[in-house]
């Protein structure tokens, strides 16, 4: 059965007519895509809108898909929340998978994939061109986006039309079957968390993978776990830590991993930055092969993080949100094995100094 819209991958690839203009990248400047939550709809439907012209679905055979990107050569990685996107060129090699986690681990780009919260995925082409932009992209259960992967010049075009021809899914139809997300799990009141044990548990970390199961152990959000933990650990600084933070690793040469995500995707950049540009509540980097884009007026806290790990202590800088959401993450670029760079902790110690907050009475 053939059903697809999309050029046949032994002949010159030709355009797609989209009927009705492409729908763009969503804006992130509110949560949860407000952009289409306004017009009552999600950020799927309305891809799923020009199913049959310009787009196709594709069946969720993750497992078997995810180890096939890397065919598509040198392709832009695209990672958001609602109020950061971060845009990496890459390659998708060397890929670890185990059960509902997936990794890809490069030299300058790194990706982890929480499958249990992909369901739907499109192949999408926009524009006119007989070489329009061609991009995948993938959404969790209720329609929000999760992962974006675009060509670009230098993309296996043959190789991209043969994955929408394998995994074309059965049903072309602009019908979606979305659900609400599950409920987060309710935190215990600050008076009912065992603090000390909580203290322990962090000061017996060995790996930072392990985080997350600290807080689900005892029931606490990061944002809480911060706050309660002592300042040694977790020392809260002023929001404007991110541009100080860039500026100064620019300045001194230090390579940084700059990570991004959301409930099923968390993207990292690997590697220095050079061009940092502050522009009105935004903040961008833009480099060759890496573009982050972060709103900062709605940045409600910001952390210097010491966590130990067999390697040592490790430092990041965290942001959050209002409602503790996190926004970005910055560390000092290593690999398992070397103890984290002096130059960044050095950097981290000078900015837990410079912008700190006072800490707040118990």
């Amino acid at each position: 059965m053939s059903i697809l819209p999309f050029p046949n991958s032994s002949s010159e690839p030709t355009p797609l007519r989209p009927p009705r203009p492409a729908p763009g990248p969503v804006a992130v400047g509110t949560r949860a895509g407000d952009t289409s939550e306004a017009s009552g709809v999600s950020e799927a439907e309305l891809l799923a809108l020009h199913v049959g012209e310009s787009c196709v679905r594709l069946e969720n055979r993750f497992d078997e898909l995810l180890p096939l990107l890397k065919s598509l050569g040198p392709v832009v990685a695209l990672t958001r929340n609602a109020f950061a996107v971060h845009e990496k060129r890459g390659v998708y090699r060397h890929l670890e998978a185990q059960g509902s986690e997936a990794r890809f681990l490069g030299e300058e780009f790194e990706l982890r994939l929480f499958l249990s919260h992909w369901r739907h995925a499109f192949a999408f082409q926009e524009g006119e061109s007989k070489y329009g932009r061609r991009s995948l992209q993938f959404f969790d259960e209720a329609g929000a986006a999760i992962h974006r992967i675009v060509l670009e010049e230098g993309s296996n075009i043959a190789a991209f039309e043969r994955l929408v021809a394998e995994f074309a899914s059965g049903e072309q139809s602009p019908r979606l079957g979305l659900s609400p997300r599950g409920l987060a799990a309710t935190p215990l009141p600050d008076i009912a968390v065992d603090v000390q044990g909580l203290r322990r548990a962090w000061l017996a970390l060995r790996d930072t993978q392990a985080f997350h199961w600290m807080l689900r152990r005892f029931e606490v959000t990061r944002v809480q776990a911060l706050r309660l933990v002592g300042s040694d650990l977790a020392r809260a600084v002023d929001p404007s830590a991110l541009l100080w933070t860039l500026e100064r690793a620019r300045d001194r040469g230090i390579s940084l991993r700059i990570s991004v995500g959301n409930r099923g995707s968390i993207q990292s950049h690997l590697g220095h930055v050079q061009t940092v540009r502050s522009m009105g509540a935004w903040l961008s980097v833009q480099d060759p092969g890496f573009k982050l884009h972060v709103r900062t007026d709605p940045i409600a806290s910001a952390w210097v993080v010491r966590k130990p790990t067999v390697d040592g202590v490790v430092t990041s800088v965290e942001l959050f949100d209002a409602e503790g959401e996190p926004l970005a993450l910055l560390s000092g670029n290593r690999k398992s094995g070397q103890p984290e760079l002096s130059s960044w902790r050095a950097l981290t110690e000078e900015l837990a100094r410079k912008l700190a907050l006072p800490e707040e009475l118990p």
